[in-house]
């Protein structure tokens, strides 16, 4: 049997996971050794639905566990939670944002990587099929060579969980995953309903949308030379994305090797902070160099 601990349960993942796990058999030899939140009614509610045990502490179980998931909703707490657990061969998931903080992203995949740590993580929407179906198609060129492109995600700029970092890993890694993970700049403007984003790459840009409080107000376009493809992202429903996130983190689990690179998983929050900086700026900034 495999034991994990979920940290950080006030995020709905938690419960997306936990329910896979209680109804796919495939999940069967996983087991809940506890959950731990700030929020204890957030807490509680998991616990009382699943029947998993409510932590007193997010360190609670360290050394009794196999695998960590870290679903907290303010990035802040991620490396908080992660960096007890981290030892050789354990496996980690960490949600979106990955981390706040170009630091506390670079302190905790640093140390991930000495210990050996198996890791996945971020937004689940770079698994969308559309998403997916983009990203070959500039791989191959088909359709001829990218021009550009536009991307449209919800945001949450008035929040407790870090602002705009909060809910923005999303669009950047839809971005990323489709049109590169390391454009070279960006530049981004706050308006009163959302942000505008620009994402620099060689020979071509990447318009982004964030639209505030709009969150079913997901798409993806790529601009080829021949031809246009792209439309609406649908989550939700039957959307496999939140399943093969889960399963990547299962495979790591039960042996499976790590899928993204270090630098991959830190790129979005060098991404995210060249955003930022850009929006108090009014100037394009650069991204800053990833090494993990």
């Amino acid at each position: 049997m495999k034991k994990i601990v979920i940290l950080g349960c006030e995020n709905s993942h938690a419960d997306t996971f936990l329910g896979f796990m209680a109804k796919d058999k495939k999940y069967a030899d996983v087991q809940t050794v506890g959950i731990y939140s700030h929020d204890p009614a957030a807490m509680k509610n998991l616990a009382d639905k699943y029947g998993v045990k409510a932590m007193a502490s997010y360190d609670e179980a360290v050394g009794q566990v196999d695998g960590v998931i870290v679903t907290a909703r303010h990035g802040d707490n991620h490396r908080k939670y992660a960096e007890p657990y981290l030892r050789k061969g354990i496996a980690m998931f960490i949600d979106k944002p990955f981390t706040v903080s170009e630091e506390d992203a670079l302190a905790l995949l640093r140390g991930a990587k000495e210990e050996k740590v198996k890791m996945c993580g971020g937004s689940f929407c770079r698994f969308d099929p559309l998403v997916q179906e983009l990203r070959a198609n500039a791989i191959v060129e088909k359709g001829g060579k990218t021009m550009g492109g536009f991307v449209r995600c919800p945001i949450s700029m008035n929040n407790q969980n870090g602002g705009f970092f909060f809910y923005a890993q999303h669009l950047v890694e839809i971005v990323g995953e489709i049109f590169g993970r390391y454009p070279k700049s960006v530049r981004a403007r706050r308006y009163e309903n959302g942000v505008g984003a620009t994402f620099f790459y060689d020979g071509y840009e990447v318009a982004g949308i964030y639209s505030d409080e709009c969150y079913g107000s997901y798409y993806a376009l790529r601009c080829a030379s021949d031809v246009n493809q792209g439309g609406p992202i649908i989550l939700g429903g039957d959307n496999p994305s939140p399943k093969i996130e889960f399963n990547e983190f299962y495979e790591l689990l039960s042996g499976g090797e790590q899928i993204s690179s270090w630098n991959d998983l830190a790129a979005p929050v060098f991404i995210l902070n060249a955003l930022d900086r850009a929006m108090k700026s009014g100037k394009e900034e650069p991204v800053s160099e990833v090494s993990v």
